[in-house]
């Protein structure tokens, strides 16, 4: 029974220092695919049901992976540039080295629940209604990011850079921020539970 359960998996394709632009991808066009340097470019990702596949050091550009089912994706340093990612869940990738970078993307309703994340980031992003629940977000850099109504209850947000981001509320009894850094400016959003004015 193993010998034939083994038949019938197909056998990972490996594709090496590609560049792919304007394709459209089918449900299981880049299933049992292994992409190690690769960079795509305003490529639609959104019909996808990702299976076996793996991303090493590769780049999207200007792609669209909205609502794109990734559960088993393996993202081995993966970096995404003016991509729509709405409301995908990240919490189902493969976790071992797991690591990804987002600049000038919009990421409303995704998920990281209970990811370790750290020292990623997110620089000019759209993180609204995000679910960061239980994530580890040690040292991550929020740069001039949108993040209302993001979750963080749980979350482990020591030495993370909230500074320059926005619109944000943390509830410090539940959240660990020890040597976090937030801007004056943006501090209500750690007192909203408590009912502060702060003018």
């Amino acid at each position: 029974k193993k010998q034939s359960l083994a038949k019938k998996m197909p056998k990972t394709e490996y594709l090496f220092d590609t560049a792919y632009q304007n394709i459209i991808y089918q449900q299981n066009e880049v299933n049992f695919k292994e992409f190690e340097c690769c960079i795509f470019t305003n490529c639609d990702f959104s019909l996808c049901n990702f299976m076996a596949v793996t991303f090493i050091e590769c780049i999207f550009n200007n792609c669209n992976l909205n609502v794109t089912k990734i559960n088993h994706v393996a993202f081995r340093t993966a970096t995404f540039n003016h991509c729509q990612i709405k409301d995908v869940n990240f919490a189902m990738c493969d976790k071992l080295i797991f690591e990804i970078a987002f600049n000038d993307c919009i990421l409303d309703f995704s998920k990281f629940y209970t990811l370790k994340i750290k020292e990623t980031s997110f620089k000019n992003c759209s993180l609204v209604a995000v679910d960061f629940m239980a994530t580890d977000l040690t040292a991550v850099i929020f740069e001039n990011c949108d993040l209302y109504r993001a979750e963080f209850e749980k979350a482990i947000a020591n030495k993370a850079n909230f500074k320059t981001s926005r619109n944000y509320t943390i509830d410090p009894t539940k959240t660990k921020i020890k040597k976090a850094v937030f801007s004056l400016q943006e501090v209500k959003g750690l007192l909203h539970k408590h009912q502060i004015i702060v003018k």
